[in-house]
């Protein structure tokens, strides 16, 4: 008898290529956030 909710080959890619999209985004938003950090820091004269 097969698992009715085993997951087909089409499935599984779509699902990982859904991952790694979402991980891509996540990256890009922690650089942006480090990017604007590291500026806005520059811009007020340093760490003192």
């Amino acid at each position: 008898m097969s698992d009715p909710n085993a997951e087909t080959p089409e499935a599984a890619k779509a699902r990982r290529g859904r991952n790694y999209l979402l991980a891509g985004a996540l990256l890009v938003f922690v650089v942006l956030v480090f990017v604007i950090t590291i500026v806005k820091i520059k811009a007020n004269g340093g760490i003192q």
